[in-house]
Parts: structure tokens; C-alpha cells; sequence
């Protein structure tokens, strides 16, 4: 019985240690870009706070770019670094802008588990906003990814 309650405990503890606060995550990383949380509540909106720096999610088909293919470069709202171009988007129905591909180098990949198992987290490499998450359902005529990221968690600038 001991066994079985300790077996039940490990496999519990990816799920619970996820959980924590995702800016205390970032306290350790080095970024470009760093302020303090009162700094970042000071610049974003609440749900900007929450999606950007405790890597919440915006609800679906609710964003203002979810269905925008205007020309142009999509920025990180935190920092306002380049992250992707409005040739990798593309309509994958899914409720949140969807991306093949990002610019080489504005992207930080990990590993999160908050909702039980473990999804790719895409962050900006140029200070940690938390942007979304990579799937495997991309289009398979370019790089077979789905980088699936909050509106809330962009700028748009026209070419």
C-alpha cells in the first residue's frame, strides 16, 4: 500500500511542480529584456500580465488576429521583437493565430506540463513572454508545425 500511495505521489509531481507562478520561473532566466513584475503590471494589461508572464491563455476565436492576414511582421508585445512574418501564417481553425514557422532565432522552446502532460511552450527569446505552444497538425507542405499563439501576446506592424 506504502508503495502505491509513493507510485501515485511521483507521477502527481510534474503536474503540481508545473503549476508554479511561470515570472518565478523567469526570475532565473538572463534575458534581454528584464523587469521587475510590477514593471511588466505597469506596461500590460491584466490579461496581457496573465498570458505573458504567467503563461496563461486568451479564450478562443477571440483575438484580433486570429483571422488578420494582412502583410506584415507579428512582435512580441512584451518587447516588441520580430518573432513571425504574415507569410507563415495560415487558418488552422484551431481559434488562436496559427504559424508554420517563426523567425530564426526570436523563439525559446520548453517543456510544460500544466494541463497534465507535457506540450512544447514557446516563449520570446528576448525576454520570456510566454507566446503559446507548438503542435505536430501544421501544414505538411511546409514544416509540418502548428505554432499556435495568443493574440494578446502580439503586435502587428504592415509592410
Amino acid at each position: 500500500m506504502n508503495n502505491l500511495i509513493t507510485l501515485l505521489i511521483l507521477s502527481l509531481l510534474p503536474i503540481f511542480s508545473s503549476c508554479q507562478n511561470n515570472s518565478d520561473y523567469l526570475k532565473n532566466k538572463d534575458y534581454k529584456i528584464t523587469r521587475s513584475n510590477q514593471e511588466w503590471r505597469e506596461i500590460l494589461t491584466p490579461l496581457e500580465y496573465h498570458v505573458l508572464r504567467n503563461a496563461g491563455t486568451e479564450k478562443p476565436y477571440t483575438g484580433l488576429y486570429d483571422k488578420h492576414y494582412e502583410k506584415g511582421v507579428y512582435s512580441c508585445k512584451g518587447c516588441d521583437e520580430e518573432l513571425y512574418k504574415s507569410e507563415n501564417k495560415y487558418n488552422s481553425n484551431c481559434g488562436w493565430p496559427s504559424f508554420d514557422n517563426a523567425i530564426e532565432n526570436k523563439i525559446e522552446y520548453g517543456i510544460d506540463y500544466k494541463i497534465g502532460y507535457p506540450r512544447i511552450e514557446l516563449k520570446c527569446k528576448n525576454c520570456g513572454s510566454h507566446l503559446g505552444h507548438m503542435f505536430d497538425d501544421g501544414p505538411k507542405d511546409t514544416t509540418g508545425k502548428r505554432h499556435c499563439i495568443n493574440s494578446i501576446a502580439l503586435n502587428f506592424k504592415p509592410i
